[in-house]
């Protein structure tokens, strides 16, 4: 979101901020379980699994409802894909057993771009018409990544083996049998997602209404929201400092 945005929007920073605040006591609990190993039984079972997704189910929404904002896709995309290729890099580098390819930033900024050409076309579409189309798509996809169509336990249609036997296409959702990461958003169906909440605005972001109960700042949280790059890229070094290095030593 553009800084002239945020302050007129400002619940929608506090939304993320808070979005944040979820995600790096999750990803907290991460360290501890998966890497420290402390027992936390909750945390690998369905309570662990509905807490991420609200996470990244509100991250995706809220940034395709903002790319509305945006004055500068271009350079908007391009400066995400950046920061997922730099989480890539640093989880090579420093812990390579929690490598992380085509994560959720890479996914935003890939998002962000693929819009440009498409956006002349998804506004001619009814903002209702969008939103509910582009939410079936992503329920449809849900399970693409998995090897099959269809939403969660729902499997729809198998989907066959030989579409997932080149790594290079993980990032559209149809990963190969060598390719690995602890992060993984692909295109399909996140992309789908992304598109919900850009129509969601379009649908109800007209409405003087809406934008003034969305106008406050949100004390903490809205700041937070409108720098939630920075902070996403250095929370997991400040978590590993706090958690993990020390208990190496």
């Amino acid at each position: 979101m553009s800084g002239a945005a945020s302050s007129r929007l400002g619940v929608l920073d506090g939304l993320r901020g808070a979005c944040l605040l979820s995600m790096i006591a999750y990803h907290a609990l991460y360290d501890l379980v998966y890497i420290l190993g402390v027992p936390i039984d909750w945390y690998p079972q369905l309570p662990g699994y509905l807490w991420q997704q609200s996470i990244c189910w509100t991250f995706i929404l809220l940034s395709g409802a903002c790319r509305h904002f945006s004055s500068r896709p271009l350079r908007h995309g391009l400066i995400l894909v950046g920061g997922g290729a730099l989480v890539t890099l640093a989880t090579l580098l420093v812990m390579p057993s929690e490598l992380i390819q085509y994560g959720v930033l890479t996914l935003l900024g890939l998002s962000a771009l693929l819009l440009i050409p498409l956006k002349p076309l998804l506004d001619r579409l009814p903002a209702g018409a969008g939103l509910c189309g582009a939410l079936l798509l992503f329920g449809l996809c849900r399970g693409l990544p998995q090897g099959y169509l269809g939403f969660e336990s729902l499997r729809l249609v198998e989907l066959p083996r030989a579409l997932y036997q080149w790594d290079a296409l993980a990032v559209l959702g149809l990963p190969g049998p060598g390719f690995r990461s602890s992060d993984y958003f692909p295109l399909l169906p996140w992309f789908f997602l992304y598109l919900a909440g850009y129509f969601l605005w379009a649908l109800v972001g007209k409405s003087p209404q809406v934008r003034a109960a969305l106008t406050p700042a949100v004390p903490v949280l809205s700041f937070l929201g409108r720098h939630s790059l920075v902070i996403y890229l250095a929370h997991q070094i400040v978590l590993w400092a706090a958690l993990i290095f020390p208990a190496t030593l």
